[in-house]
């Protein structure tokens, strides 16, 4: 995998394993899964999250009528009485991963290229959907799951609605499972993609290897289960990953969603990674798209190609480019080699679902 890639990948391990040891967690597994399904049949995941949204969350306070600027502070944005509970998963639950008191100076550990002017469009849109009554969080636990499991608590998808009907995307920010970085790995991704009419959901995720994967798969899974009330088409989704994220995408994408606890559920139509040293692979592996900084000091560019060249050998689509100049973590790349990465990610998946 290359001294860079293998850095990463120590690096990851050694999360895993810290988490695990702190907190002691285990895996979601068959018995949680059918706890679910005993349920589904009450309603109760429905109702805790189309009954939470909206105007109940609407009522918590009043809020200011002005729009978010560079000059907004973190703490403003997560106490937006719009937002209810779930503002304080806008930024990373562990503040020792991020830095900085308002949008236009966020920084975000192991991240580059941060775009302040992105952030606050990001944080406007949510204001601004939610302002509206529209669902823009949704829980992928229920209350019960939430209490037996704490760690669930923290996790969730927020929704960039598109076009009625049209097809989905997830998409999973990295911080080395350690944390989520959703303001610069997710939250960017979606917005753009929903302004293309695809609906997209960034997952807030528990930290470690299994229980993210766990987490997508039940995400995944809602969105199935709920597809008609979110008005998407299930057909040909996309799961899309940056670092620690692009390793949930592939891995969601190798095996299925199924073999993190999920519903037996069709692989996505397509999987769009950006700098990881991830090397696992099958020869059913969906189409995958992935780009790179060529000076990335954690995923070495040439670990990623080599996966790629090693699916395109089972006949399977690639698309890879690597971009100079650019380290690690750079996100949608604004004003740098890598900007409009993401409509040759999204031509990529559109080829993919046409057939």
């Amino acid at each position: 995998m290359g001294q860079e890639g293998d850095t990463e990948l120590k690096y990851v391990v050694l999360n895993v394993v810290l988490i695990c040891l702190l907190l002691s967690l285990t895996g979601c597994g068959a018995d949680k899964k059918a706890g679910r399904e005993n349920r589904a049949g009450s309603g109760q995941e429905g109702e805790a999250v189309y009954q939470g949204e909206g105007a109940d969350f609407m009522q918590a306070g009043k809020s200011d009528d002005k729009p978010y600027t560079a000059d907004t502070k973190m703490s403003e944005v997560i106490s937006e009485p719009l937002f209810g509970d779930y503002g304080r998963l806008i930024f990373p639950t562990d503040s020792g991963y991020f830095s900085g008191n308002t949008l236009g100076t966020l920084k975000l550990t192991w991240y580059s290229n941060i775009d302040p002017e992105k952030n606050v469009e990001i944080a406007n849109y949510m204001k601004d959907h939610a302002a509206k009554g529209e669902a823009i969080f949704y829980d992928i636990y229920t209350d019960e799951e939430k209490e037996d499991d704490p760690d669930k608590k923290d996790t969730g998808l927020f929704f960039f609605k598109g076009s009625p009907g049209e097809k989905f995307a997830v998409c999973n920010a990295g911080g080395g499972f350690a944390y989520v970085g959703a303001m610069q790995d997710s939250f960017p991704h979606a917005l753009e993609l929903s302004k293309k009419g695809y609906h997209a959901f960034a997952l807030i995720y528990r930290p470690g290897a299994q229980t993210a994967c766990e987490d997508l798969a039940r995400a995944v899974s809602f969105i199935f289960e709920h597809a008609k009330e979110l008005e998407v088409d299930t057909d040909g989704y996309s799961l899309w990953g940056g670092s620690a994220g692009a390793r949930m995408a592939a891995w969601l994408g190798s095996y299925g969603p199924a073999a993190f606890g999920g519903d037996a559920l069709p692989k996505p139509g397509a999987v769009v990674m950006q700098y990881t040293g991830h090397s696992d692979y099958t020869e059913n592996d969906p189409p995958t798209y992935a780009c790179v900084g060529e000076n990335d000091g954690i995923a070495d560019w040439r670990a990623m190609e080599n996966r790629l060249e090693q699916l395109a050998a089972f006949g399977i689509p690639t698309e890879f480019h690597k971009y100079p100049g650019l380290g690690h973590g750079f996100g949608l790349g604004t004003g740098t080699a890598a900007e409009g990465w993401i409509e040759d990610a999204v031509s990529f998946w559109e080829t993919q679902t046409k057939y």
